[in-house]
C-alpha cells in the first residue's frame, strides 16, 4: 500500500507526498527531539528533512525501503541542526506541584532530569543511534542500514553511548554521595 503512494509521490504527485508526509510526521519529529533534544531545532530538522525527500524522491530505487531512507535523511538533517545551533540552551518548563503526588512521582521527575543531562552530553551521532535502537527499536542491522554505516561503527556508537551516559549520571551523583558522607 504504502509503496504505491511512494511511487506516485516520486512521479510528482503532491498529494501523495502530502500522504506521506502526513504518515511519519509525528515519529519524524518524535525522533528528531529525541535526538535534538530541543522542539525548535527539530522542527527545524523534520521540515529540512521532508524539503530534501520532495526534491530526491525520484532518485530512491526502492519504494518500500521509504520508511528508512527518510530516518537517514532526518539523521543528517538532526547532525547539520546540531552543528548550526552547537550551544546547550537550557529549557525551563514550569511545572504546578500537584497535592496529590507522591515522592516517587518527584523520584521519577529527577531521574529523567538527570537522564536528560547525561543525554546532552552525548553527540548527535551517538543519541541518534541511541534513538533508533531503544526508542525505535530497531535491530543494529537494521540502524546499520538506515544510517548508511557498517554494523561494527553501530555496535561502537551503542557502546561508546551507553558508557558515556553512564559516566555522565555518575558523575552527576557524586556531588549528592559527598553531601550525604558531610551530613
Amino acid at each position: 500500500m504504502q509503496s504505491a503512494v511512494v511511487e506516485r509521490a516520486q512521479h510528482g504527485d503532491t498529494e501523495a507526498f502530502e500522504v506521506l508526509a502526513r504518515e511519519a510526521g509525528g515519529r519524524l519529529v518524535a525522533v528528531a527531539f529525541r535526538i535534538l533534544r530541543d522542539v525548535p531545532a527539530a522542527e527545524d530538522a523534520v521540515q529540512q528533512t521532508l524539503v530534501t525527500a520532495w526534491r530526491e524522491l525520484p532518485g530512491l530505487r526502492d519504494p518500500d525501503r521509504f520508511e528508512a531512507w527518510l530516518y537517514r535523511i532526518l539523521v543528517r538533517a538532526c547532525a547539520a541542526e546540531a552543528r548550526r545551533v552547537r550551544r546547550w540552551q537550557a529549557t525551563i518548563r514550569d511545572v504546578a506541584p500537584d497535592a496529590s503526588a507522591d515522592s516517587t512521582a518527584y523520584g521519577r521527575v529527577a531521574d529523567r532530569d538527570e537522564l536528560e543531562r547525561g543525554f546532552r552530553r552525548l553527540t548527535p551521532d551517538q543519541r541518534a543511534v541511541i534513538v533508533l535502537r531503544y526508542w525505535g527499536d530497531l535491530p543494529q542491522e537494521e540502524i546499520a542500514e538506515t544510517l548508511e554505516i557498517p554494523l561494527g561503527t553501530v555496535k561502537s556508537r551503542l557502546h561508546h553511548a551507553t558508557a558515556a551516559l553512564r559516566s555522565a549520571l555518575e558523575a552527576d551523583a557524586r556531588p549528592a554521595l559527598i553531601e550525604e558522607r558531610l551530613a
